[in-house]
């Protein structure tokens, strides 16, 4: 059991005590510190706030802590319900909201719940509110409505699901009349979240008709881990084969990652996605790019050789939507299949990933493993290590950065080291 508090939110498992874990007096005192942080931040009379979450089993209990929650702190809320994190992202700023939470633990098991914060752009708080809003939380310093001005709640339909759609189809690069002629059939892994909604709707809207389902009904259980990596999905991948379809799509429980799998039943890799996505952006749209410290180089290889500035991020959305902001990045992301395209809004999205993948798929008229063979050849290997708080960190990184000091070595995030293959 556990509970963590960072900058971006909090995050645990849900039962259990009250502080160790993600409890309801944890969720009511996260919520009441970010709602007095919001109104000391904006002095407007009224404020508003949008609330969605995924489809996990906890979702409805810790949706409606949050609510009521904003509404005893005078806080208006436009609750989507069942909905996905970029889409929330999106609603901020299409109702002129002050902020917003996303209920969703991303990729994490079904036990795991969380709150995540955003500013009034639809972003990600930064470190210095994510700061303040935890020093609230710590000295209990939160303030409450008078009986007078307690806040509402207005209920969207359909998750506003239908709304983002539409604004990705709007999109000068998605040609869904080159995806409608390609006929291609899709199989999608939505692992019993939000994207079982969200993804057979936007195919559709994009002129695929042959969708086959696959943990599609947004019950929050999950069938197997639902972060998007290749071991957990073989049973896309069988799928794709059984019913010779051009493409699987997995996404996670909240849709901001995304993975693929090709026609043949092998995975085109999640690195990979932002690399094919950005290929596509940048033959049309020549810019800058930014990926995170944790990715391949392989999105900085192709933006040289369109001689186009690429700069790493350190590891988080926030650091990444900063660094783009700063070079005026045309697309960016991570190399965890989180794909982020500006021209939409400045966060992770797999559904116009999704669109955007599509289209340049149906132009190169080639399988979706041929595709991903027209790339080189990355490896990248993510372990986790767990450290105690004694290990001399800093002296290991030094000691590493002098073993290798004649390769290229970024000590922004961690330690970086590089090598040619």
């Amino acid at each position: 059991m556990a509970l963590i508090k960072s900058i971006s939110g909090i995050r645990g498992t849900v039962g259990g005590k009250s502080g160790d874990n993600l409890t309801p007096e944890d969720s009511v005192l996260f919520t009441a510190a970010y709602a007095t942080w919001l109104k000391s931040t904006h002095k407007d009379t009224k404020h508003v706030v949008v609330i969605g979450r995924d489809a996990r089993i906890s979702g409805p209990m810790i949706s409606q802590l949050v609510i009521q929650t904003l509404i005893a702190s005078g806080i208006d809320v436009i609750d989507l319900g069942l909905s996905t994190t970029p889409t929330v992202e999106i609603a901020v700023t299409d109702f002129k909201a002050h902020g917003g939470i996303i209920i969703t633990a991303s990729h994490n098991p079904k036990e795991w719940n969380a709150l995540k914060l955003l500013n009034q752009h639809g972003e990600f708080i930064s470190a210095i509110d994510g700061e303040m809003i935890l020093d609230i939380a710590q000295k209990r310093d939160m303030e409450y409505a008078d009986i007078d001005s307690l806040g509402t709640v207005k209920s969207v339909r359909n998750g506003y699901i239908e709304e983002h759609i539409d604004k990705i189809l709007a999109l000068p690069l998605v040609n869904t009349k080159r995806i409608q002629e390609a006929h291609f059939t899709i199989a999608v892994d939505a692992v019993n979240s939000t994207g079982g909604i969200a993804i057979p709707l936007l195919l559709d809207k994009l002129g695929v008709k042959h969708v086959h389902k696959l943990y599609c009904e947004p019950n929050g259980q999950f069938p197997h881990n639902p972060e998007p990596l290749p071991a957990h999905l073989t049973d896309l991948s069988e799928m794709v084969v059984k019913n010779n379809c051009d493409l699987g799509i997995a996404v996670d429980p909240d849709v901001d990652r995304l993975a693929m799998v090709c026609e043949d039943g092998s995975i085109f890799g999640e690195e990979y996605t932002l690399v094919a996505v950005a290929d596509f952006v940048l033959n049309h749209n020549p810019g800058n790019t930014v990926s995170n410290l944790s990715s391949t180089r392989a999105l900085r290889d192709i933006s040289e050789e369109r001689g186009v500035k690429y700069e790493p991020a350190a590891v988080g959305e926030v650091n990444v939507v900063k660094k783009m902001k700063e070079i005026g990045a045309v697309i960016g992301g991570e190399g965890n299949g989180g794909v982020i395209y500006p021209a939409l809004h400045y966060g992770r999205d797999a559904m116009v990933g999704i669109a955007l993948f599509l289209t340049h798929l149906a132009n190169k008229k080639i399988p979706a493993s041929a595709l991903r063979d027209s790339y080189p050849a990355y490896v990248i290997s993510k372990n986790k290590i767990e450290l105690n708080p004694n290990t001399p960190l800093d002296r290991i990184f030094e000691e590493m950065a002098s073993l290798y000091r004649n390769h290229p070595i970024n000590t922004e995030d961690g330690l970086r080291i590089e090598f040619k293959h």
